[in-house]
């Protein structure tokens, strides 16, 4: 089952002619999410061929306009096409007063409902779970509120042996205790371990969405072993006293970031518009991480098993 990630936008404030701001699509086992939705967002999906309808579930990290000024147009795309679902939009409060007056002039009113669901600045927190995946937003430091995203399965349960059904003649009723973690009593009263009975689980995928930041170590915490790291690095060391100027990093310290959560791929955006190629990006970030690689506007990163 799928999941993967599509870059829509990987520019910093301003829109290059081969990079749009900031916005991802995450397919996780066929749910789509979308992160974060700056200008351009909806050309960029429609490029991608990711079908709108496919779309309910909206991740707004911060309300910088690279972050979100796609959105009222998304949504007036949403309502042209006559989509019915419910929009669930997790955001910093203030969107939803920012966006009312603009949708209070569509045509026609919405034909869907606008859940907002407003983010924690203080602390961690579960956003969205259901029975494959489970979202977690975590506060980042920047120069206004802002939050990064963990989007992780949901750890399944270990698989019987059939051949061991069959041999212990296991009620239907214990399966669902052996797939807990519980041993099996035969009728003879010999005790067969779960370790025999199972086979473990395949390891749950992860994606972490660290964007505007400065540099916060205390976060690899949160996001240790994720598979695929997302880390803003708008600057090289060069300019390494803007990035702190503007509360931002660098592609050394997305680099690190990576190191401290143990990574096991580093992609590094949100490419401020004056270079005008990304080798040093990954030139100074490779040298601290390995495994490091520039996001590029269209390509779909698969995170595997």
């Amino acid at each position: 089952m799928p999941f993967e990630l599509t870059i829509l936008g990987s520019s910093s404030a301003l829109p290059t002619s081969d990079r749009y701001p900031t916005a991802q699509v995450l397919n996780v086992l066929g749910r789509f999410f979308l992160i974060d939705c700056g200008e351009g967002t909806q050309i960029q999906i429609r490029r991608q061929k990711i079908g709108f309808g496919r779309i309910s579930h909206i991740f707004i990290s911060h309300l910088h306009g690279d972050h979100f000024y796609g959105l009222i147009g998304l949504l007036s795309t949403f309502n042209l096409l006559g989509l019915k679902n419910d929009i669930h939009i997790y955001s910093p409060s203030e969107l939803k007063t920012l966006l009312q007056p603009q949708l209070d002039h569509l045509k026609a009113g919405l034909q869907f409902n606008i859940i907002f669901h407003p983010l924690n600045f203080k602390k961690p927190q579960q956003i969205y779970a259901d029975k494959k995946v489970e979202v977690l937003s975590f506060p980042l430091k920047h120069s206004c509120p802002v939050c990064g995203f963990l989007f992780k399965e949901v750890q399944k349960q270990p698989n019987i042996k059939k051949e061991y059904i069959k041999q212990y003649q296991i009620p239907i009723a214990e399966i669902k205790n052996i797939k807990a973690g519980a041993d099996f009593k035969t009728a003879s009263g010999e005790i067969i371990p779960n370790s025999r009975l199972t086979i473990a689980p395949p390891k749950p995928r992860s994606y972490a969405f660290c964007t505007d930041t400065v540099f916060l170590p205390e976060i690899s915490s949160i996001i240790k072993n994720v598979d695929v790291l997302y880390h803003e690095a708008t600057f090289t060391e060069k300019l390494k006293e803007w990035a702190q100027r503007t509360m931002h990093s660098t592609a050394r310290e997305a680099a690190e970031m990576a190191r401290l959560a143990n990574a096991g791929k580093l992609l590094i955006g949100h490419f401020s518009a004056r270079y005008k190629t990304v080798s040093e990006f990954e030139e100074e970030a490779r040298a601290v991480f390995k495994k490091t690689e520039a996001a590029a506007d269209g390509k779909t990163y698969k995170i595997e098993r």
